[in-house]
């Protein structure tokens, strides 16, 4: 899967979870997995918690978030 089917599976809809990003329009936030990675949870924790997410999405969830701290900003 490239770089943009799986940017592709990360949604923002307003009615949903506040705008946030979720992944695939269901109401699992990027900032959720990304919590749960950075507690130390694994891929495998993770989708058994939540067994409709797939590996795609995680990765996804990463790419996301790195895609997002990549676009330059302003300093003040």
């Amino acid at each position: 899967m490239d770089r943009a089917q799986l940017l592709a599976r990360i949604t923002v809809e307003p009615d949903k979870c506040g705008g946030r990003p979720c992944v695939r329009g269901m109401r699992i936030r990027v900032v959720d997995v990304l919590d749960m990675l950075a507690a130390g949870m694994s891929e495998g924790e993770i989708l058994a918690d939540y067994p409709d997410l797939e590996p795609e999405d995680i990765r996804a969830c990463l790419l996301y978030a790195a895609a997002w701290f990549d676009h330059p900003r302003l300093a003040a």
